[in-house]
């Protein structure tokens, strides 16, 4: 258990992109319940130390529409049912949370009133004024775009003063470090810098709107012992990508 006097937060509220993959079992694909109470875990350690906090969720776990796409499925169709595959990981987040005693709430960009509130974005500010987590799923409701897209976008709509994008890695590498040993890690980029290099942050539409919109991006590794309760109190972990290094 975290005693919240030792950290005092750097940023108020917060946007955290998480991949369907911290949800999944060893091989990577459903939902495995211990991994999802290590999130959970994380999500109210940060929550406790007064940070106001919104999530955006992928699918990978349950389905990746490149996938489809390949078999000859319809893009937009893919898209569809990968949007679809987020609300089920948000749903199964909000229990692991509300579980322990987080008050969370879910909203999806495709109406679904019967397990989710719609994305209102004055709505959703509320919520986390009344400190409690949105977890917001659907991507932006629009196919072609991806969670990265819709991390960026909400991170803007409800004034976030940082995405924090949590992986697997400790931060960003100008090579795969599990394929190169040579790697080599990269504490700072500018948004160009990440642009051109693809390094694989987030895709190119999420870089280019946090650019447009000077919102920084850091990059961390979500399993670390108490990784995103420091970051989010200022230390400097993973890689931050903003306007200058």
């Amino acid at each position: 258990m975290i005693a919240v006097s030792e950290f005092k937060p750097r940023y108020d509220r917060i946007l955290l992109k998480l991949g369907g993959e911290a949800l999944a079992s060893v091989d990577g694909s459903g939902i495995d319940a211990s991994r999802l109470g290590e999130v959970a875990s994380v999500v109210k350690n940060v929550r406790d130390i007064g940070v106001q906090l919104a999530i955006v969720i992928g699918a990978g776990n349950i389905w990746r529409g490149k996938n489809g796409i390949a078999k000859g499925m319809d893009r937009s169709t893919a898209d569809h049912m990968g949007m679809l595959a987020t609300v089920i990981n948000a749903l199964a987040l909000q229990d692991a949370l509300e579980n322990i005693g987080v008050t969370t709430r879910v909203q999806t960009a495709i109406e679904m009133r019967s397990v989710a509130e719609p994305y209102i974005r004055l709505r959703a500010i509320r919520h986390l004024e009344k400190d409690r987590v949105v977890i917001m799923g659907a991507g932006t409701g629009n196919p072609y775009f991806t969670t990265d897209t819709a991390a960026a976008l909400r991170a803007m709509e409800v004034d976030a003063e940082v995405l924090i994008k949590a992986t697997k890695v400790d931060a960003v590498y100008d090579a795969d470090p599990e394929v190169d040993v040579g790697a080599r890690k990269l504490e700072r980029l500018t948004y160009l810098e990440a642009l051109e290099l693809r390094v694989g942050v987030m895709d190119s539409t999420a870089i280019s709107l946090c650019m447009d919109n000077n919102l920084p991006i850091i990059v961390i590794n979500l399993w670390a012992p108490d990784n995103l309760v420091r970051v989010v109190c200022g230390e400097s972990l993973g890689t931050l990508v903003s306007a200058t290094r």
